[in-house]
């Protein structure tokens, strides 16, 4: 049977979200109390996601409309992207406690007329950026070009931050290298290579004019910021992967995941401790003292991509909430 990474990342990134959502906020030695010992972490019996599987379902749902609507262009995308905000902004399911960033962003959305680049949190890097991101690195049939675009166009409407943007470029490139069989041994030194090479490309058919509302003095410089700050926590996070003991809080090695960069590395490590082991990687990540949630989203997300949609227990998968829509858009791209 075919591996199917789009269904086994959506899964897994829903499934990481639901068990790191009663943890987040909380210190690993409180975790470990309330919940025992971090290896035998279960889900809940009502397997409930915060905002981050809700809005990677957003990016779904408008990449899947903009694709059947032909080539993927910024002006194509932008428009479902931006009406899918606004729906989850004013969804009575928005009550998982939603950051900020993200609020604020989709209530300037809201006004028709409005540039996007207007809306954008241009001084924000939260991880809401790149925790909606993988469906981006699983939809077939893009060029390099497309993907990096879409991923920053994504993260751009709400968090418009160099950061968020390399970060949420990265992130995808990693769910579709994965998805696509690449060694996780070498993913680390691939990313170093993508994010040099990407450094100083900032791109206007995307982002239009969003660098003018920085200090920046040119797109270039705003757009190394955020890559200077991804290569420099990358750096770490290879030093992390051979150093780090899997019995130790990964937000010590690589951050407790808030903002975007650190979200990014620290969902990578807890996936690179286990590659083989999908669930243990997302107990691991859910037992941690910063951002649980989204740091286990993007441990599930990965995981998924590598090894399809039978990493994950059939008793969990079957109880997600969202199992049908994360499984229509899984289906659609295993396809």
């Amino acid at each position: 049977m075919p591996k199917q990474p789009a269904t086994g990342a959506l899964l897994g990134l829903a499934l990481g979200d639901a068990l790191g959502f009663p943890t987040e906020f909380k210190t690993v030695p409180l975790i470990l109390s309330m919940f025992g010992p971090w290896r035998e972490l279960e889900l809940s019996r009502r397997a409930r996601v915060s905002d981050d599987t809700q809005m990677t379902l957003a990016v779904g749902r408008a990449l899947a409309t903009a694709m059947e609507r032909g080539s993927l262009a910024p002006k194509r995308l932008e428009r479902p992207l931006r009406e899918e905000f606004v729906d989850w902004y004013r969804s009575p399911e928005n009550n998982r406690a939603p950051g900020n960033t993200c609020l604020t962003a989709c209530d300037l959305l809201k006004a028709e007329g409005r540039a996007w680049q207007d809306a954008s949190q241009v001084g924000s890097k939260g991880c809401g950026a790149n925790m909606r991101v993988a469906p981006i690195g699983l939809a077939p049939g893009l060029s390099d070009e497309q993907r990096a675009g879409a991923a920053q166009l994504q993260a751009a409407l709400t968090h418009g931050h160099p950061t968020a943007l390399a970060a949420s470029d990265l992130t995808a490139h990693a769910v579709h290298l994965l998805a696509r069989g690449t060694d996780p041994a070498g993913l680390v030194g691939w990313l170093r290579s993508y994010a040099l090479d990407h450094r100083t490309r900032y791109d206007h058919t995307w982002l239009g004019d969003l660098w003018t509302r920085s200090q920046d003095p040119s797109p270039e410089h705003f757009i190394a910021r955020g890559w200077d700050e991804c290569l420099e926590i990358l750096g770490r996070l290879q030093q992390a992967v051979r150093t780090v003991s899997p019995e130790s809080d990964p937000c010590l090695a690589t951050g407790e995941g808030w903002i975007a960069e650190e979200a990014l590395a620290t969902g990578l490590l807890c996936f690179l401790l286990f590659p083989d082991e999908p669930v243990t990687a997302l107990r691991r990540a859910a037992c941690t003292a910063g951002d649980s949630d989204s740091i286990a989203c993007l441990t599930g997300a990965f995981a998924g991509a590598w090894l399809g949609a039978d990493a994950w227990p059939a008793d969990w998968a079957g109880r997600i909430e969202y199992r049908e829509d994360l499984l229509a858009l899984g289906t659609l791209w295993d396809a």
